[in-house]
């Protein structure tokens, strides 16, 4: 969620530990963050200071995306409480 408009869904599919495997399913939000997520996708190659990763998650932490468990859960902060990375259809979920 970003305020009140979803994002997007996740569907867990499996786990990698520590990592939770989802395929992710836009909503009516994504339009409006999707080219942060995927320029944080673009950065593949090694990156030993993690200065490329940091200026890719920057924009993606001053969003203040918010996840919200399906069983009525706490939200959980994206880049607060959790790692969230969307590649297409497909999501990794780390908390």
């Amino acid at each position: 969620m970003r305020g009140d408009v979803r994002v997007g869904e996740l569907r867990e599919y499996g786990i990698d530990q520590p990592t939770f495997l989802c395929r992710f399913e836009p909503g009516p939000g994504w339009e409006g963050v999707s080219a942060l997520f995927e320029a944080w996708a673009a950065v593949r190659d090694p990156d030993p200071d993690g200065n490329r990763h940091a200026e890719a998650i920057r924009p993606l932490m001053d969003l203040g995306l918010t996840l919200h468990p399906s069983d009525g859960g706490a939200p959980l902060g994206c880049f607060r409480d959790c790692i969230l990375r969307i590649d297409g259809d497909m999501a990794r979920l780390r908390y």
